[in-house]
């Protein structure tokens, strides 16, 4: 199938340009623009909540092999504002595939533009820290897309989660989604069984949920704003913590939620990225922004000489100096930058990480976190009963 390619321009809030193609005509689209470093999972990154209001650079060459299929979406909507590659693959070739990545992105109006030098952009990046910047092929306009750059919100300081979690209470029902899996093959499915998880919505990916349906949970997913009294009336035997975008020291509402939960009960409680940050607010930690964030599949994680590789994607972390020392243990540590990556509950039934264990197509090092927290779950529930 031949394509019309229109011209298009990305501009950075420093005033940074760079030229390329897009295969929409008249789109302008405002966003922090962020880079990912994962050579597979575009998929799985495009319906990703937690990339709410960035723009992903991908920093693999091209991208787009192995096409769209129906199952692997993390979510029900696309959620990036825009995407930037150096290259789109154009004939796809994969036995899952249902339709090409470039027809998926015309069919739902994805901003993106492509041909354009992203290890150099990468670089950028990375000096100047995530900036605020706009990929147009409506306007080619300097002064006017920089004047608009000035008035678009920030990711600091905004509440993003209200905007991505769910506003219905609803159980969990398996669907297709990674019927394919590996994991499937070492899950015992009535390991959970009988155990009422609920998951508190950030921004859940549906992989999340899949892994504890997986360990025959039955789960119920809560909004964001769910107070403490709505959870417990639904009797949790354990509670997770989704991911979530933006930033955590905006969700106040959760943070006062999980600490009434922490302080009134001992109900096991399992946070994910955005679930950390919350849960480590709930102890009086702080968080901050970084620089340029972790985003990659990559990123090794430990402690005393002991690693997982672990996916991550997230533009906020943990405080470590504002960890109190003498309730939490610090388990494992972004070895990149030294940054908190893990923390467990002295005395509560507590841990967290600012990593992805579900993580879909990989890696799978901590994938075992699930039957963890199940098996906490379960002992804890013994136990009161």
């Amino acid at each position: 199938m031949n394509y019309q390619i229109y011209p298009a321009i990305l501009i950075l809030q420093d005033k940074q340009i760079y030229r390329g193609w897009t295969l929409l005509n008249s789109i302008t689209s405002f966003g922090e623009i962020v880079f990912n470093t994962g050579m597979t999972g575009y998929q799985e990154i495009i319906t990703d909540p937690s990339y709410k209001e960035q723009i992903i650079t991908f920093t693999y060459p091209e991208i787009g092999n192995t096409g769209i299929n129906y199952e692997d979406n993390e979510s029900k909507k696309i959620h990036v504002k825009g995407i930037i590659a150096k290259n789109f693959c154009f004939s796809p070739s994969n036995w899952r595939k249902q339709k090409s990545l470039v027809s998926y992105i015309i069919k739902n109006e994805i901003p993106h533009i492509f041909g354009i030098d992203t290890r150099s952009l990468t670089r950028h990046l990375r000096k100047q820290g995530s900036i605020n910047g706009c990929i147009s092929s409506q306007y080619f306009n300097k002064s006017l897309l920089e004047s608009k750059l000035k008035i678009i919100n920030k990711i600091k300081y905004n509440d993003l989660v209200k905007q991505v979690t769910t506003n219905n209470i609803y159980e969990f029902q398996e669907y297709s989604n990674k019927y394919f899996s590996y994991l499937r093959y070492k899950t015992n499915t009535k390991y959970g069984q009988d155990l009422n998880i609920i998951v508190i919505d950030f921004g859940v990916k549906y992989n999340i949920l899949s892994r504890l349906y997986n360990y025959g949970c039955n789960i119920k997913i809560l909004p964001a704003t769910s107070s403490y009294k709505t959870i417990k009336s639904y009797h949790p035997d354990g509670i997770l913590l989704s991911n979530g975008p933006g930033d955590p020291s905006i969700i106040k509402y959760a943070t006062k939620t999980i600490q009434e939960i922490i302080k009134y009960t001992n109900i096991p409680i399992f946070g994910i990225c955005m679930g950390h940050q919350i849960i480590s607010l709930a102890l009086k930690a702080k968080t901050f922004k970084l620089k340029f964030g972790h985003r990659g599949l990559n990123h090794p994680s430990g402690i005393q000489q002991k690693v997982e590789v672990t996916s991550q994607n997230h533009g906020f972390a943990v405080n470590k100096e504002s960890l109190c020392q003498n309730s939490l243990n610090l388990t494992h540590f972004n070895l990149n930058d030294n940054t908190v990556a893990a923390i467990f509950h002295n005395k509560k039934p507590i841990f967290s990480v600012q990593y992805h264990p579900e993580a879909s197509p990989g890696p799978h090092d901590s994938d075992y976190l699930f039957k963890y927290f199940i098996k906490l779950t379960k002992k804890f529930k013994n136990y009161y009963n």
